[in-house]
């Protein structure tokens, strides 16, 4: 992904992040227990988290600094933060929506996209001509 489109999805990931903490804490207290809410907020947090990684990388795709790596990462990022996040929400919800089961083992592979994701952020300084 370019650095333009890093940018956007970083931006558009944030700002979702925001605006679904604000819906977690305040549209949905009362309606989720304790142990819902805090996973739903799990899901906001990782969200932030990784759209400010998001962030690091366009930067240093602007940097042209393994630019192939980093480019991979933000699609493993950018696809773990759908699927970790979004699972943790719905599963979070499933007290007053009805969730399938298997959204459950989604939350596992988007962890891994994760962590592929930034596997790949690793690799790519290794290109860096100092």
């Amino acid at each position: 992904m370019s650095r333009y489109t890093c940018f956007k999805v970083a931006a558009l990931f944030a700002f979702l992040a925001v605006m679904l903490g604000a819906f977690g804490a305040h549209g949905l207290r009362g309606l989720l227990d304790e142990r819902h809410l805090a996973t739903f907020e799990t899901g906001v947090r990782y969200q932030f988290y990784h759209a400010v990684g998001l962030f690091i990388i366009g930067f240093l795709i602007t940097l042209n600094q393994g630019v192939k790596w980093l480019g991979y990462a933000s699609y493993f990022l950018s696809g773990g933060i759908i699927l970790f996040s979004g699972s943790l929400y719905l599963l979070a919800c499933n007290q007053i929506i009805d969730i399938p089961a298997w959204v459950g083992p989604i939350t596992p592979l988007g962890g891994l996209c994760l962590m592929i994701g930034w596997g790949c952020v690793f690799i790519s300084q290794f290109s860096i001509k100092a």
